[in-house]
């Protein structure tokens, strides 16, 4: 184990919006197979680690993000959270589309900051 590559970030920036990357893949892959709880749930569980990592750290006070963007970012956490209860008694292809695009949307505004 200790021979495996490991990904180097040359910012936070770019390491979040590959983690971001990372849950919209996983999404999409349980989307493929809407009908594999198993895989559905793994899916939903990961997307929402990422997203109470962000709750928390968004709530943090010395968290240096300005306010109207931590507001927005505590905003789409909650629907995350909703969309993932949803999700988690009846998956659907637009419950996965609606948390990939969120998360490719998030990537993406971070790449352009990068």
């Amino acid at each position: 184990m200790a021979d495996e590559a490991k990904v180097q970030f040359d910012n936070k920036r770019e390491m979040d919006a590959a983690a971001f990357s990372q849950a919209a893949y996983v999404l999409g892959q349980a989307r493929q197979k809407v009908d594999d709880t198993e895989m559905g749930e793994r899916a939903l569980k990961y997307n929402q680690l990422l997203w109470s990592i962000i709750q928390a750290d968004v709530a943090e006070k010395d968290n240096a993000l300005p306010e109207e963007l931590k507001a927005n970012l505590m905003s789409l956490s909650i629907f995350v959270d909703k969309q993932t209860s949803k999700g988690l008694t009846n998956p659907n292809e637009e419950l996965y589309d609606s948390l990939t695009n969120i998360n490719l949307n998030i990537a993406e505004g971070l790449m352009e900051g990068a």
